[in-house]
């Protein structure tokens, strides 16, 4: 199937993506790499009047890095920060979750902010960016505007901007000191939708025992949802900790659905195995990091 008719913009400025933005109304789409709207638009489950393309707006591009965290442009592609080595020392989810995203073509054209702004249960990096406490940056014709992860996703496939704008910008978080970190996932061929999966961070108090565990999930709820699983395994010392346990407790937290690739209880199973192997990888990460001070 072809896309229904559109009408393509590719203004030079983020002023006048907003000028066009304005002037099309709700009608018009902003695109970056397109490998989520592209597909939807040939299914005619999209069907905009202007596609905006922002792809030659300067200054989008770029990964910054902080001790504060990563702020990551809405024009760069998911291998440019797969391969951005002082992102993933700040941040080292970014590396471990951008890895699983799709295929080598997708992540060598797709952007980690239209990952976001498209707003997909399914999607590795709004599942980061909640465990990061993130936020992003969104640019509109009154100035640009900073929204914390929890207020940006509303529903599947559906984000708290409206009007012109452009999320122009992700901001993740550094990781905290004596901390670890683990991704998995789950999915029937490599390079597809994740039928679960898991991220978790594990910190530890000057004592090497644990201080707080915190985990987010893929293809799990209708938004990003983060879990608190301290409760588990507080003041555990690190290789005595029972990451069993934390998985049993993470399975009572999360609602599943049921759909065409699992069912609510088969991905009920996978958080907590995905849980309990995730916590070891990054409870020994934390200790080698706590060691290293």
């Amino acid at each position: 199937m072809k896309p229904a008719p559109f009408r393509y913009a590719d203004p030079g400025t983020l002023d006048d993506v907003l000028t066009v933005l304005s002037d099309e109304g709700p009608g018009a789409k902003v695109l970056a790499g397109g490998q989520s709207l592209l597909p939807l638009l040939s299914m005619r489950l999209a069907a905009p009047t202007t596609l905006v393309d922002i792809n030659r707006v300067p200054g989008l591009d770029s990964v910054d890095v902080s001790v504060e965290g990563v702020t990551v442009g809405a024009l760069v592609r998911h291998r440019a920060l797969l391969d951005a080595a002082a992102a993933a020392r700040v941040q080292p989810l970014l590396a471990r979750a951008t890895a699983n995203v799709a295929h080598p073509a997708i992540r060598n054209r797709g952007t980690t902010v239209g990952s976001i702004a498209h707003a997909d249960p399914s999607g590795e990096m709004t599942s980061v960016l909640a465990l990061t406490d993130g936020s992003v940056s969104v640019a509109s014709p009154g100035g640009v505007e900073t929204i914390g992860w929890r207020d940006f996703f509303v529903g599947p496939l559906e984000t708290s901007v409206s009007g012109p704008a452009v999320v122009t910008s992700a901001f993740f978080p550094a990781l905290p000191a004596r901390s670890g970190t683990a991704f998995a996932e789950v999915a029937r061929r490599k390079g597809d939708y994740a039928v679960c999966g898991a991220g978790v961070v594990v910190t530890l108090d000057a004592d090497r025992r644990v201080e707080r565990v915190r985990a987010s999930y893929v293809s799990v709820g209708i938004t990003p949802e983060v879990h608190d699983l301290t409760e588990a395994v507080a003041g555990s010392p690190v290789d005595g900790a029972d990451w069993a346990a934390a998985g049993a407790l993470a399975r009572t937290m999360v609602d599943p659905d049921t759909d065409i690739h699992a069912s609510a209880d088969y991905r009920r199973l996978l958080v907590g195995v995905l849980t309990e192997r995730t916590l070891r990888d990054a409870a020994a990460e934390a200790d080698a990091r706590a060691t290293g001070e």
